[in-house]
């Protein structure tokens, strides 16, 4: 810790604590930029939620000889993916926003795209191309929060960590194909 910085003393964390009781999660000690921070949780939620109709589309259309091994990842990352996006869309609650599931704003705010793929191939390689966006933009995320908001990061370094194991199963079979 910091020799700078003092710990409050009890009666200081129950007084601050009934200050603005109305804003829940959110204390007087949350230093992040929460409207910022809110629209990084949308965006990223509206990249979870493209990468599920994606992941789901790519299931059931995985045709060929090597299809049944990417279709079977195909469905364990859609539903890993749409985990993600209730953890994404919970931390927005708690944080006094409202998560945004508008399907027309959902491809504009993604910072993956939706690319249907028509083969086996080209619908690995769109994913592994999503997979690495959703990396380097949740990298990103977390060197922004630094320590302002300790459990945005924490919950998108748990993500992260989801995608890259997500991107190393799709290079793995890209390789196979």
């Amino acid at each position: 810790m910091n020799q700078a910085q003092q710990l409050s003393d009890v009666s200081t964390l129950r007084e601050r604590a009934r200050h603005n009781v109305e804003n829940g999660a959110v204390t007087e000690g949350y230093s992040a930029d929460r409207e910022t921070v809110l629209r990084l949780l949308n965006e990223s939620l509206a990249t979870e939620l493209v990468c599920v109709l994606r992941y789901k589309r790519h299931y059931y259309m995985a045709t060929g000889l090597k299809a049944s091994v990417a279709a079977s990842e195909f469905l364990e990352h859609a539903q890993q993916e749409a985990e993600h996006a209730d953890l994404l869309a919970e931390r927005i609650v708690q944080l006094g926003g409202e998560p945004e599931f508008n399907p027309d704003t959902l491809s504009r705010n993604s910072h993956a795209q939706y690319v249907a793929g028509n083969t086996l191939k080209e619908m690995v390689y769109e994913d592994l191309v999503a997979e690495r966006i959703a990396i380097d933009s949740y990298r990103e995320i977390i060197q922004y929060i630094g320590e302002d908001d300790p459990t945005t990061r924490r919950i998108f370094e748990t993500i992260l960590a989801q995608e890259e194991e997500h991107a190393d199963d799709m290079a793995d079979i890209l390789n196979d194909l």
